[in-house]
């Protein structure tokens, strides 16, 4: 199924009941999830790990990189989906939340086409804020 056609709640159903037939679950405590998130994540990031930017678009074009690159996403999901179900957070609802935070944290007028971090803005913000 694609995206557009499958809930979250059926992806952490899904990883849910695979860990619980194999008697998992006595392993995924938040702490061990959260550290396999980690290492999928840098698994992924190692892929990347020695080519430049320019070399990291063009390697996402071959289609073993491509596959090697998907099957990291989805580690990085199942771990993610399995934290949620197990450990009872709606995603869906904890990613909006970040998403109006960081429409806050960044707004367009002040980092449209910039890459600092947020600390850097914050003080804009303020003298903005001081100038009204």
């Amino acid at each position: 199924m694609k995206d557009d056609q499958r809930r979250i709640e059926e992806l952490k159903e899904m990883v849910g009941r695979f860990a619980a037939e194999r008697d998992w679950e006595q392993f995924h405590s938040p702490k061990n999830l959260a550290a396999s998130l980690m290492i999928e994540a840098a698994e992924l990031m190692e892929l990347f790990q020695w080519c430049t930017v320019r070399d990291s678009y063009e390697l996402l074009k071959k289609k073993d990189v491509r596959d090697r690159v998907g099957e990291e996403l989805a580690d990085i999901a199942a771990y993610l989906f399995e934290f949620c179900h197990l450990h009872h957070f709606d995603l869906s609802s904890l990613f909006e939340k970040k998403m109006e935070q960081n429409h806050l944290k960044y707004p367009v007028n002040l980092v449209k086409g910039r890459a600092d971090k947020y600390s850097a803005y914050s003080s804009l913000q303020e003298k903005k804020r001081g100038e009204k």
